[in-house]
């Protein structure tokens, strides 16, 4: 069978005679190399892509992408027209109103500061997932008149309180009463508990109410403080709310979650990009000890180099035929840490339970690193990156290294 001359001899020197087993083990030791920085570079950024979704996921589930607020006072008044003019846009999918206060919450001696919202329960579970969150009762059991609260885990916990306890919410505005100004309060009903997970303080200083229970709290009278809106694409939002600006509500005040977590996503993507040159310099290391291999390698092989001159080959030949050979380590440590490598990703979370495990040590904390778990997410679009970033490093390794062999061959 003919096979190419560069190929067949450059295949054949990747096997070791007895005289040479050191040169082998140089080579493997380069595959090694190169296999374990695949490997650490795909699991590392896998690694960093779960963090990054359940980060997206805990923001998305309860802060809409798209808020709309007045731009000259503290509520809205005719906020129906607005909803309606939402509505008529091809792009919210899903608005709805609601009422924030910052309020105190009073329960048996213990205070505790909060942000309260105001929501209708139906048109809220479509702009977030508090619905989803609950672990006490539901969103829907929050009635008009009942003066019903729901609170954050943590927050409830803080107080004291549990579900059917009666807490004091103290607002910022005053009544007029016999005795002098004194602060408006309510006594709202626990009626459910809702879980979001640590990191943003969601369940610490969270509570919902009926938005007709909150204008009647706050003396909105119809009035609300602003909707939140939805759309398909939340990172579409700054663009989207320019465009309500421009377009449909002149004069709103229209923010989105960007404005408040925007810089916490920049800077996780900002980590991941550097994480990713930095452990791609452990690459860059295995392919120079390719280097090191193919100069002994070179060197070796002068006596086969001439008589392959000899016998016409030409520099370009000999320089294809240890390409052949450290590329083939360069493919083969690429796969092989591939392998490696997904193997880690895809079971990262059972081996870092296996060590806290057997260590009797807690590694997460989830009031540290938002969960108490280590997540993995591999992406296709970074094994591609690894791969052509190592099988790059090993070729230019290579050819640099050829180039300078077969060049100095020529004066044999």
């Amino acid at each position: 069978m003919f096979r190419p001359i560069a190929l067949f001899i450059g295949l054949r020197y990747t096997r070791a005679k007895r005289r040479n087993h050191f040169l082998s083990f140089i080579s493997i030791v380069s595959m090694i190399g190169i296999a374990l920085g695949v490997a650490v570079l795909i699991t590392v950024l896998s690694v960093m892509n779960g963090f990054d979704g359940e980060i997206r996921e805990r923001v998305f589930s309860m802060v809409p992408p798209i808020t709309i607020t007045s731009a000259t006072s503290s509520s809205i008044t005719d906020w129906q027209s607005v909803q309606k003019e939402l509505q008529s846009t091809n792009f919210i999918t899903a608005s709805a109103p609601f009422i924030a206060a910052e309020v105190l919450l009073s329960y048996g001696g213990s205070v505790q500061p909060s942000l309260i919202s105001g929501i209708l329960p139906d048109e809220e579970k479509k702009i977030s997932k508090i619905a989803d969150k609950m672990v006490h009762g539901a969103l829907t059991d929050l009635k008009a008149g009942g003066f019903g609260i729901i609170l954050g885990e943590n927050l409830l916990h803080t107080l004291g309180a549990e579900i059917g306890s009666k807490a004091t919410v103290v607002t910022p505005q005053v009544s007029l009463s016999p005795v002098g100004v004194t602060p408006r309060f309510k006594r709202f009903t626990v009626i459910g508990v809702f879980r979001a997970g640590n990191g943003f303080g969601f369940d610490r200083a969270l509570g919902f109410i009926h938005l007709q229970d909150a204008q009647k709290l706050m003396g909105y009278g119809n009035n609300v403080t602003g909707l939140h809106a939805s759309i398909n694409d939340v990172y579409a939002a700054p663009r989207i709310a320019s465009r309500l600006v421009n377009e449909y509500l002149q004069g709103a005040l229209v923010t989105t979650w960007a404005d408040q977590f925007g810089d916490l996503f920049h800077a996780v993507k900002l980590e991941k990009t550097m994480m990713f040159f930095i452990l791609l310099l452990l690459i860059a290391i295995a392919a120079f000890n390719l280097v090191s291999s193919l100069v002994m390698v070179v060197s070796e092989k002068e006596s086969d180099i001439a008589i392959l001159r000899t016998y016409g080959a030409t520099p370009t030949i000999i320089m294809q035929i240890f390409m052949v050979q450290g590329g083939l380590i360069g493919i083969v440590g690429t796969a092989l840490g591939v392998i490696f490598g997904l193997l880690l990703a895809f079971n990262a979370t059972e081996i870092v339970h296996f060590i806290e495990y057997v260590f009797h040590v807690h590694l997460l904390s989830s009031n540290v690193y938002f969960v108490d778990y280590l997540p993995s997410k591999v992406e296709l679009g970074d094994i591609t990156r690894i791969c052509i970033a190592s099988l790059l490093l090993s070729f230019l390794s290579c050819k640099t290294r050829c180039q300078n062999g077969s060049s100095g061959v020529i004066t044999l």
